[in-house]
């Protein structure tokens, strides 16, 4: 659920006029998060109080994906939770935020799903799919066709609103989709006999969800960026703990309107990582277990759609040092 349109979520086709951000160490980290279970996890945070445990004075504000996005990028926002693909989105285009905390990665949210009938990617050769070109599902669809030997020559694709999917689908007018949660789960609803035939499970690392912080605000507030970064193993421990796990739902669902038990199936697709874990993903290396691999990926992928026009330099957009220094 990360959900309207911009690269998850729909293309920052314009940036608004920069507002000068002024950042005093004593300000609330202004943060712009969304509805993704990587995300909504830090409402475990803010209701329990632990962010002011820690000396952390945030002001979490709630967003539609895009519209964060656009916050962020008029300078509106110290920080935003965003997919990598993202961040690079919104630097190119005038904002560059820095990439602290890996908070997860979609591991099946995201969906091709097709017709019932249709078992597998094959079974799409010379058939319309429904996507939004140039965002992340249409990257997972270019992966999903390369593992099956195929590529985008051997589909016909319509573009579609992802969260005009579901609908598509159910007409009758393609013949599989690809969107992310929850518009690939309405479209399963939706079409009785549909399947995934192929999600980011198969593909763990290509869509990794982070916090992505304006640099001036890093230099400025140090400390309370650090703090943090410290407090993520606690929310990542009382979600997963059984014996916490149903309070923490209970928040995530309550903030974003849909049932505990609804909540508990998004979880599955959200795969999060502990410190220790964002600690692996921050090493640099090529392939998608490594935050720099999988952010190359997408910056090719935008850089091949159009999304803009010149390679970005993927360092400058990955701090590692923040997951490095709790220990």
């Amino acid at each position: 659920m990360r959900f309207p349109s911009l690269f998850r979520k729909g293309l920052l086709a314009s940036v608004c006029a920069a507002v000068s951000l002024s950042s005093a160490s004593a300000a609330s980290l202004k943060i712009g998060y969304s509805d993704w279970p990587g995300w909504v996890a830090w409402q475990v945070a803010i209701d329990k109080g632990w962010l002011k445990e820690a000396q952390v004075d945030a002001d979490f504000q709630w967003f539609d994906y895009s519209a964060s996005l656009d916050a962020f990028a008029a300078h509106k926002l110290d920080a935003v939770m965003a997919t990598n693909g993202d961040a690079l989105v919104t630097g190119a285009n005038g904002h560059k935020g820095e990439m602290i905390l890996v908070t997860d990665y979609s591991d099946g949210n995201d969906m091709v799903v097709a017709q019932p009938g249709i078992k597998d990617m094959q079974g799409l050769k010379g058939k319309s799919v429904a996507v939004e070109e140039g965002l992340v599902d249409h990257l997972l669809l270019l992966k999903g066709l390369e593992k099956s030997g195929m590529s985008e020559k051997d589909v016909k694709l319509v573009n579609t609103k992802t969260n005009e999917t579901p609908q598509v689908l159910a007409s009758g007018q393609v013949a599989a989709i690809a969107a992310w949660q929850p518009n690939s789960g309405q479209a399963l609803h939706a079409v009785p006999g549909a399947r995934p035939v192929f999600t980011s499970h198969e593909v763990p690392g290509l869509i990794y969800d982070t916090i992505a912080v304006d640099p001036q605000s890093l230099h400025d507030n140090h400390d309370q960026w650090q703090r943090l970064v410290g407090v993520w193993d606690r929310v990542v421990t009382y979600i997963q703990d059984p014996k916490t796990q149903p309070d923490a739902l209970r928040i995530m669902a309550a903030r974003t309107g849909v049932t505990p038990e609804t909540y508990r199936r998004f979880l599955k697709g959200t795969h999060l990582l502990s410190l220790a874990d964002g600690k692996g993903v921050f090493v640099k290396k090529e392939g998608l277990g490594s935050l720099y691999g999988s952010t190359e990926i997408s910056d090719a992928f935008n850089v091949q759609q159009g999304v803009y026009k010149s390679p970005q330099n993927i360092d400058s957009y990955i701090d590692p040092s923040f997951t490095a220094s709790v220990k």
